[in-house]
């Protein structure tokens, strides 16, 4: 067990080892298990964490702030739109003047090409950890909270074999970053999972991205394949995550729109040509006996999956949900030193 995380940072978790993460899902159980049995654990009591938002949020921000606040810690909410980020501040004064305030820096920056390079930067100025809340490439809270959830339901020793399906969906509710199926595609082959992803042509990853996961399938004992065929990639499957995300080499950012997550009428109109990737019942027929139905959420109740599916007793979201708190909250715990 890894036990020396004070100031790590956590941006990707291509920067930490099996082992390390492993102490984390270790640490997220025995938080998990505390808060159902309201067991007092305010290992950060009197520290202060910083959130600074680019983008909308809901289960990211909730989880983050109530977990730190169970930790005994306060939560600032900041919105980038509102701070002097707008007016010349950049990485390094944010980061060199938040971290002389409090203990810890989380941060959700989803602009392609610059959220994540943003974290890194303000990490080499940071003299306290700097925790993604997701970026244009990473979510590793969330990914991280996606495999808790799969060990509980499989069982923690039992993820070797695992056929899990990263699956792309017509979606029309906003721009979706790719930072999802990029961190699920190399992490899940390093917990031994044999991972399909599937996608119409236009929606690949990037090249880097599939590099890694190959060679994380090759030393961890897992797969990757990639399909364009949508039947294939439910057939025999034991998990599935039909999400949405967005075209990494079409997809743009504008700061100067109001809303630069919504999509344009010609980005709608390509979409449309790929109306027919939606989970139905009789794509999930397909999976097998024990498949279950994951969604990192919002989902495009209207054209992501079918509500029989989404809400059935095979869904699993609301579990993966929660699990968010505990995921992010060993990951404060973790680095921000609340346990030696």
């Amino acid at each position: 067990m890894i036990t020396s995380f004070y100031g790590k940072h956590f941006i990707s978790l291509q920067d930490w080892t099996n082992e390390e993460i492993d102490t984390c899902l270790d640490t997220a159980y025995d938080l998990k298990l505390k808060f159902a049995r309201r067991i007092p654990q305010a290992s950060l009591r009197d520290q202060t964490v910083f959130m600074l938002f680019f983008d909308n949020s809901t289960r990211t921000r909730n989880s983050a702030e109530a977990g730190a606040t169970q930790l005994g810690a306060h939560a600032h909410y900041l919105d980038a739109r509102t701070m002097q980020i707008n007016h010349g501040d950049n990485a390094k004064d944010t980061a060199r003047i938040l971290s002389s305030y409090g203990h810890a820096i989380a941060c959700r920056h989803c602009g392609w090409e610059v959220g994540n390079k943003f974290m890194e930067d303000m990490a080499k100025e940071s003299r306290v950890p700097i925790i993604n809340l997701q970026s244009d490439l990473y979510h590793p809270t969330q990914v991280l909270s996606d495999l808790m959830t799969i060990q509980e339901h499989f069982g923690r020793t039992k993820t070797d074999g695992l056929k899990v399906s990263v699956i792309w969906c017509y979606s029309t509710t906003h721009k979706k970053p790719i930072s999802v199926p990029v961190s699920q595609a190399m992490l899940f082959p390093r917990y031994g999972m044999e991972v399909t992803l599937a996608y119409p042509e236009g929606y690949e990853l990037p090249g880097w991205v599939i590099e890694k996961a190959r060679k994380n399938a090759a030393f961890y004992g897992g797969s990757i394949r990639i399909t364009h065929d949508l039947k294939e990639a439910y057939e025999g499957a034991d998990v599935v995550f039909p999400k949405n995300w967005g075209s990494w080499v079409a997809d743009g950012y504008d700061f100067d729109r109001a809303d630069n997550t919504k999509l344009t009428d010609e980005e709608l109109e390509i979409l449309a040509k790929n109306k027919g990737w939606k989970c139905t019942e009789e794509l999930f027929a397909l999976t097998s006996p024990r498949c279950v139905y994951m969604h990192a959420l919002p989902a495009d109740r209207d054209n992501e999956v079918e509500d029989s599916i989404i809400d059935g007793d095979r869904s699993i979201i609301y579990q993966e949900a929660e699990n968010r708190l505990h995921a992010v909250k060993a990951i404060m715990d973790l680095t921000m030193g609340g346990r030696s």
